[in-house]
């Protein structure tokens, strides 16, 4: 059973990723703005269930594939990255947009095309797959039981507070859309910066290092 001060640990890291623009935000936000909340609840709903395929992932053994596999880490954070610069280059762009634009030009996608767009862009989030194949596992302690069920309890901290941070995002978005077109500006600004936020990422998680030598 791992300590409250373990869970406090995980929920801070994960706050502070959660928090930081990536590849979640903007997909759930973008539809949010374009298709309305319900739209962004089905599309939660495949971000929490990549969260949990992530889970699975790692109490079956997927941060010692990594260690025992340099490579398959390198790939995965390398096409994570990728996806991130594609991400960071659309806000800073000339004529790039926000996510929170109001304007966007994404047409309305069924049910389960939201769900499935919601899981793919999460299973595709390097700071996830950093998040349990290098983080999650610092936090266990050899006295606290076995391996699997550390990591299912660590994992099960991070998804409620990434679910939570994810939430307010999407049920805010329409708000902050609101408020940012009213003030070119500022909604300017926000694009610069998440871009820039999106870009430091992306390069920090191409020269991040593998588990077994982190």
């Amino acid at each position: 059973m791992i300590s409250l001060p373990t869970a406090g640990g995980v929920a801070l890291v994960e706050l502070g990723m959660a928090l930081t623009p990536g590849p979640n935000m903007i997909h759930l936000a973008s539809r949010a703005v374009t298709q309305g909340r319900r739209a962004g609840l089905v599309s939660l709903s495949g971000t929490a269930v990549g969260f949990v395929c992530y889970l699975v992932a790692a109490a079956a053994g997927m941060s010692a594939l990594f260690a025992a596999v340099p490579l398959a880490f390198t790939v995965i954070k390398l096409a994570g990255a990728a996806y991130l610069a594609y991400l960071a280059w659309g806000m800073l762009k000339p004529g790039g947009r926000s996510p929170f634009a109001p304007a966007q030009d994404l047409p309305p996608v069924s049910d389960a095309r939201l769900f499935s767009m919601g899981l793919l862009t999460n299973l595709l989030n390097p700071k996830i797959a950093l998040m349990y194949a290098a983080l999650l596992p610092q936090f266990m302690d050899p006295q606290a039981g076995p391996d699997w069920a550390q990591l299912l309890q660590l994992g099960g901290v991070q998804i409620m507070v990434g679910i939570f941070v994810n939430a307010l995002v999407m049920l805010g978005a329409a708000r902050v859309s609101g408020f940012l077109a009213a003030r070119p500006r500022v909604m300017t600004a926000q694009r610069f910066a998440s871009g820039g936020l999106l870009g430091v990422f992306a390069l920090r998680t191409a020269l991040s290092r593998t588990p077994a030598s982190a």
